[in-house]
């Protein structure tokens, strides 16, 4: 027996290391790195006449492209599937930029989605002075709903003390954030207004923020996003992506503050079906995020989520999580939100306090899958699965 064995190759970085390993001549990793890594990407909605000269020049560097049969003769648009290593997507972007119908910027866009996937650890710059990690390790966001009636834990931390001493046990327990809720936003509920939702987050900002830990509040409302940033505030986390209150954009944009852009078809679009989930909630979160571009701040602020729960089946759910590497390809720091959600309850016929476990599993996925951000309600266990991910995924 020899040990032959299929390698699985997730980046250029692995790949460089494999060749170490091997003791191949360091002078033929710009060539073979590329070769290494193969890739699939999805395009949307191409012209037939683009989609056959990219199905043709793609073939002809050794790769693949999968387009509509009708496409070939008389189909006026396509998507197309592209396949290949890294090598034949950098010859075919060389070549699309010399090409007309509008394959020069499509080439950029390609090259963009791929080589986001090779970001390395970055900092992030918050409001109110601090900054954040990304990259280097799973970022554990702890749960704090200072509301009577979140699905999880409501009513347990309504009173600013208990509130504040369970930021407290969740920082020793591994949070590198504490994000703050003060208005529920699970299925059937009855959102608290706005004097209510400020009543009750801003006593727990300005404690927490005031001995150093690092907060998010969230919140789809920019006067609480407002407050909430002058009281010491660092990231908001919108689940509208600015589109549940149109003075989000204006306040985020003077505040220079980062947000996180939650995909949500619960409160937004209700009951519209899906034609690609996944090109579905890229599309749609990118709305977004060229509102905030044109209104001048830097893509560095922005965080994106896919929003697990809000408006998917558990099917969907789950689909979401196995391409979450979809969602890393758009160069911005992912975060998901899966702890104790009603789907997990589905999957495994158990009532709420009996999800850890689930809980647990789909955050191990959702990390090798590319998740930067964990948002959870038990910090302890899932700092630990995240500790073991990560000595093995970075």
């Amino acid at each position: 027996m020899n040990g032959h064995h299929v390698v699985y190759i997730a980046n250029q970085r692995e790949a460089r290391s494999i060749l170490e390993e091997i003791g191949s001549d360091q002078g033929s990793y710009p060539y073979m790195v590329p070769k290494a890594i193969h890739r699939c990407i999805k395009l949307k909605n191409i012209s037939a006449a683009a989609a056959n000269i990219i199905k043709q020049e793609m073939l002809s560097r050794g790769g693949e492209a999968a387009i509509a049969r009708e496409a070939i003769v008389d189909r006026n648009r396509t998507d197309v599937l592209l396949m290949g290593t890294m090598r034949q997507y950098d010859l075919l972007i060389d070549k699309l930029k010399k090409q007309p119908l509008g394959l020069g910027k499509l080439a950029l866009e390609i090259k963009n989605l791929l080589y986001n996937l090779e970001i390395e650890p970055r900092s992030l710059e918050l409001a109110n002075g601090k900054t954040l990690e990304i990259g280097k390790k799973t970022i554990i966001m702890g749960i704090l709903n200072v509301t009577p009636d979140s699905f999880s834990d409501g009513g347990k931390y309504v009173e600013p003390d208990r509130a504040i001493a369970h930021a407290w046990e969740m920082i020793e327990q591994g949070a590198d954030i504490i994000d703050i809720g003060g208005a529920s936003s699970r299925p059937d509920s009855i959102m608290a207004d706005e004097e209510e939702e400020l009543k009750r987050v801003l006593p727990v900002v300005k404690s927490l923020a005031a001995q150093g830990i690092t907060i998010s509040v969230d919140t789809c409302r920019a006067a609480v996003a407002r407050a909430a940033l002058d009281n010491g505030a660092h990231i908001i986390n919108d689940i509208g992506s600015l589109k549940l209150d149109s003075n989000m954009l204006p306040v985020i944009s003077e505040k220079q503050a980062p947000i996180i852009l939650m995909h949500n078809r619960l409160q937004i679009n209700q009951g519209q079906v899906y034609k690609d989930i996944i090109s579905d909630i890229v599309r749609e979160i990118q709305e977004s995020i060229e509102l905030l571009e044109n209104a001048g701040l830097s893509r560095n602020n922005i965080i994106i989520d896919p929003g697990i729960g809000f408006g998917k089946s558990p099917d969907e759910n789950l689909y979401i999580i196995k391409q979450l590497s979809a969602f890393k390809s758009m160069g911005f720091p992912v975060l998901v939100g899966i702890s104790r959600k009603s789907f997990i309850g589905r999957i495994l016929d158990l009532e709420v306090d009996e999800r850890l476990e689930g809980s647990l599993g789909l955050m191990a996925v959702s990390i090798m899958n590319g998740a930067d951000i964990i948002r959870v309600h038990d910090v302890k266990e899932s700092a630990r699965v995240a500790q073991i991910v990560d000595a093995v995924v970075r």
